[in-house]
């Protein structure tokens, strides 16, 4: 096995490399070409979303995802206010901005920079905070006689801006409805 490794790259290492191999039987090559890449950060291929939503109370991800070579270094601001890591603020080795126990008051305009050797650039969105789906009527135990019908019911409360699914499973399977119509009812009540 032939391996060659090599640190701290730069411009005129680029260039077609050829490993030969050779033994009494004869000799043969291989040729392989190494490219440098270098760029200042964009965000025209992968913009940040311009509006975020998170639950009160809950868990928030803010990704900041430029193209960038060599990585670069990132930070972040909230209007004027520049964020640094604390108890429910923090910033991700790959750019993403985590908040934990979401406020009203973490709405705003977020703003993501990365910067590197060759360049800045910078991306913005905006936190809107939205009610906590919760649910409000647990489906109970029910005891039944084979053969017979069971109904259970879940109500649950939501944010009225958003649309709101009911996923039912079995054992950790979700229940398909339409193939298994002959088993199992929806009823959906508004």
């Amino acid at each position: 096995k032939g391996e060659q490794r090599m640190q701290s790259l730069t411009f005129d290492d680029a260039g077609m490399y050829q490993c030969i191999a050779e033994n009494m039987h004869g000799i043969i090559y291989a040729n392989a070409e190494l490219k440098i890449v270098a760029s200042p950060p964009t965000f025209e291929l992968n913009p940040m979303k311009k509006k975020i939503l998170a639950a009160k109370g809950g868990r928030v991800i803010i990704e900041c995802k430029p193209k960038a070579a060599p990585k670069p270094k990132f930070s972040w601001s909230k209007e004027t206010e520049l964020l640094v890591n604390g108890s429910r603020i923090r910033i991700w080795d790959d750019g993403s901005l985590e908040i934990i126990n979401v406020t009203k008051l973490d709405e705003g305009r977020y703003t993501c920079f990365a910067e590197n050797n060759r360049g800045k650039a910078n991306s913005t969105g905006v936190l809107e905070m939205t009610e906590a789906t919760r649910i409000t009527l647990a489906p109970l135990n029910v005891d039944v006689t084979v053969g017979e019908n069971a109904t259970m019911q879940c109500i649950a409360s939501h944010d009225p801006t958003l649309d709101l699914t009911f996923i039912w499973s079995l054992n950790g399977f979700v229940i398909d409805f339409e193939k298994e119509h002959e088993h199992y009812k929806r009823n959906v009540m508004v």
